[in-house]
């Protein structure tokens, strides 16, 4: 962890709603005045696309079928840590981009499913931002997790989860429920080994909680929107959490445990303001004084 140069980690598996998190927080940032480098977990993936499938192929022939991108051998682990190690002490690190698609092709001028060269990234800016798979990984030899300030956990139930990934890449990417529901069976070894086991060291978790039937995700037509929904907020630490703010702010929200606050699915983003703001608030004037000193 850095007094100087503070890192920000969102983490939650894919389909979980990592990418609205991260425009809440870009909200923030533009209205406090914070300038923030930006790493997205999968520039760290090890393979490319067309790499990824060799080795997914040549896995299952050797009759490994729990390989995917959750695993941490199809990342490039070490080099996250040293990304975050580095910036820590620096303020400086490097990444690159992962090109999903023909309109990131065209920005970026390099093929979907390719990365672009690795960069220098963090001049001038106040704090380190990550989104992804990886974030607070503490686990076999890796700890991602220390050098991060401020941990995130995105993590809706299960079936809601899976709901929005069938959804997703049925419309982003065109798979087939069969593909999709391959991809998860693929992915759950990863997932109840590297990455449930994070959102025991994040400091924040936003869960949310449907009130509609979500009994057999693969043949949900849509998906439960914000007001089918609740909210589960628990907090790794409440100490300084001003619970009797947050209810009275927060129209229909109570407490469910000590650490913990439900909110209604449409009031996410009014309380990940509420919450989130004075935090950055506290740790960029707390960064600026020490780089200052």
């Amino acid at each position: 962890m850095s007094q100087k140069f503070p890192i920000i980690s969102v983490v939650g598996s894919s389909g979980a709603g990592t990418s609205t998190v991260k425009h809440t927080f870009e909200q923030i940032f533009r209205r406090e005045g914070v300038t923030a480098a930006m790493i997205e977990g999968d520039a760290f993936h090890r393979y490319n696309r067309l790499e990824m499938k060799a080795e997914n192929d040549a896995r299952t022939a050797a009759g490994d079928y729990t390989f995917s991108h959750f695993s941490l051998d199809a990342n490039l682990m070490a080099e996250l840590e040293e990304a975050f190690r580095a910036f820590g002490e620096t303020g400086r690190t490097r990444t690159r981009y992962y090109i999903h698609n023909a309109q990131e092709a065209e920005e970026h001028g390099a093929e979907p499913g390719t990365f672009t060269e690795w960069s220098e990234i963090g001049e001038d800016c106040d704090l380190l931002f990550y989104e992804g798979l990886h974030g607070a990984v503490a686990k076999d030899g890796v700890n991602v997790a220390r050098y991060a300030d401020l941990k995130i956990g995105v993590v809706p139930v299960i079936n809601l989860e899976w709901i929005q990934k069938i959804h997703r890449d049925h419309a982003q990417r065109g798979y087939s429920t069969d593909a999709v529901q391959d991809v998860i069976l693929r992915r759950m070894h990863s997932y109840t080994n590297v990455i449930c086991p994070q959102f025991t060291e994040t400091d924040i978790n936003f869960q949310r909680v449907p009130v509609v039937d979500t009994s057999n995700p693969f043949v949900a037509r849509w998906i439960p929107t914000a007001d089918e929904s609740l909210v589960v907020i628990r907090f790794r630490n409440p100490r300084g959490i001003d619970f009797s703010y947050l209810t009275s702010m927060i129209q229909g929200s109570w407490m469910s445990r000590a650490n913990s606050i439900v909110i209604p699915g449409g009031k996410l983003d009014l309380a990940m303001q509420l919450i989130l703001t004075p935090i950055i608030e506290r740790m960029v004037t707390r960064a600026r004084r020490a780089r200052q000193a």
